[in-house]
């Protein structure tokens, strides 16, 4: 069930957005299904009215994204940016392996991704300094949000979401460009952000209020149960069993019914359109659009093993079927917390076994069928896809115990494609031994820039955050235009 409290934040250029909202909103599983989503459906467009402007190359040229959210933070050496010619204790112990790009050259773990960079680009300066000591919750919550978070344990923790926080990218994104079709807006899955006992720090709408929240999809199952994609249950989307659709929609006309002799009220609300947006929510339910969208049995068996039989392969899989039916923002977080153990990216020991034999086989697999199946229906050119996550790792490897790497932030790399974004490129260089970008460094908030940007979203828009001060968008982020089609 999706709980939607408060109200609204405000654009400071958008004076009708302080209306005071209904204390609480609820969304399924109630007799006042439809009525709370339509609710939520108007919120959401409540803040993002103006004029179209075009703003040069890539502008609005992605209608959704779909974001790739690595927590836990890869080593980029023994990926995507391997090294020749370096001490033992920095090389990677997987070979380097051309790709479709010549000169770029990946490791042995990525295959399949090595024949589909001709559908990418590459960033290979991701740069930037932590805030308080590093740990992956403070560094998720920068790449999440674009901003620092004031609150910092001495074990680079911090507290749990609340609704001060600055607001997660998608949730921004649906605030200024809302919904045109009846699908959720902002669907996240298969899991939450997690560091330890800190859960989805970095992942809500924050001062935004919970209108603009995600639709959390997180199958039942632990970490390890490879198979729980199949065993989604999205009960929030469909009718009660003694509500039939026909009956919902007396529903409807009754309320019809009811507003027409409250003429005043009308007047009053004229602006807000209450009427569009109940007919939304009332779209989405009976139509089962998005319940259909979650359907993994409705693709075909090759389709299904193109991604791969993980919980991964078929998040990845999920989120283009969303994207194909309208959903506009979709963060496929990995499936294992960010600081644990086995197919977690977290490699401060064991690197060798676990990125050979579990977590490099699944992200390898996923992606490429992500980015070949969207590319042959079509889907890329309107579809921004990004991986990333919060740091790489550090260019020195222990070479006992399997090998390992610790956190770094002064270097990795980002991968971007589709929505505006350029074909078979690399942007940045890193130096000798990937410690240091050698040229061109790139910081998260260029990366959400440029997202927004090719969204078509001003990133220098203003806002005002939990205390009613005016606020960029993303502080002195920068689009990056050699990523730019």
């Amino acid at each position: 069930m999706i709980i939607v409290p408060g109200r609204a934040g405000k654009d400071l250029c958008d004076a009708d957005l302080g209306v005071t909202r209904r204390d609480i909103l609820r969304v399924g599983g109630s007799g006042l299904l439809g009525l709370g989503l339509g609710s939520m459906l108007e919120l959401q467009a409540a803040s993002a009215r103006g004029a179209e402007v075009s703003r040069g190359p890539g502008w609005g040229r992605a209608k959704s994204i779909i974001m790739v959210y690595l927590q836990g933070g890869p080593s980029h050496l023994d990926l995507w940016d391997p090294k020749d010619n370096v001490p033992d204790n920095v090389r990677s112990v997987f070979k380097p392996i051309d790709t479709k790009v010549p000169g770029v050259k990946f490791t042995e773990i990525l295959p399949k991704l090595s024949q589909v960079t001709d559908k990418l680009t590459l960033i290979r300066s991701m740069s930037y300094t932590p805030n308080g000591l590093f740990n992956h919750t403070a560094a998720i919550y920068q790449m999440m949000t674009g901003y620092t978070t004031d609150k910092v344990s001495p074990s680079g923790q911090l507290e749990p979401p609340n609704a001060k926080d600055f607001p997660n990218f998608g949730s921004q994104i649906i605030r200024l460009r809302p919904q045109d079709v009846p699908m959720l807006p902002f669907v996240m899955l298969p899991r939450p952000l997690q560091e330890s006992n800190v859960v989805g720090k970095g992942g809500t709408a924050g001062f935004l209020g919970k209108a603009f929240d995600p639709y959390t999809l997180f199958p039942d199952g632990d970490d390890m149960d490879m198979a729980k994609m199949d065993r989604i249950k999205v009960d929030d989307l469909k009718l009660r069993p003694e509500v039939f659709a026909v009956r919902l929609q007396r529903r409807a006309k009754l309320r019809e019914a009811f507003n027409a002799g409250m003429r005043d009220i009308d007047q009053a609300v004229a602006d807000l359109k209450l009427n569009e947006y109940y007919d939304r929510a009332l779209s989405l339910i009976v139509s089962g659009r998005a319940r259909e969208a979650f359907d993994l049995q409705a693709e075909s068996a090759e389709t299904r093993d193109l991604y791969g039989r993980n919980t991964f392969g078929q998040s990845c899989l999920l989120a283009r079927r969303l994207v194909e039916a309208g959903t506009k923002v979709v963060e496929v977080i990995w499936p294992k917390v960010a600081n644990s153990d086995n197919h977690s990216w977290d490699h401060h020991s064991d690197l060798t076994n676990r990125m050979r034999d579990r977590s490099g086989p699944m992200l390898d697999q996923g992606l490429s069928g992500l980015l070949t199946d969207m590319d042959r229906r079509g889907l890329l050119d309107e579809t921004l896809v990004v991986l990333l996550s919060e740091h790489g790792r550090t260019p020195k490897l222990s070479l006992g115990n399997g090998g390992g790497r610790d956190h770094w932030s002064r270097c990795y790399s980002v991968v971007m494609a589709g929505g505006g974004i350029a074909r078979g490129q690399v942007v940045g260089q890193s130096d000798r031994i990937a410690s240091d970008p050698a040229e061109r460094p790139v910081s998260p908030k260029d990366i959400l820039a440029t997202i927004y940007h090719l969204l078509g979203i001003d990133p220098q828009t203003m806002l005002a955050d939990v205390q009613g001060r005016p606020i960029p968008l993303i502080p002195n982020g920068e689009v990056i235009p050699e990523a730019l089609a």
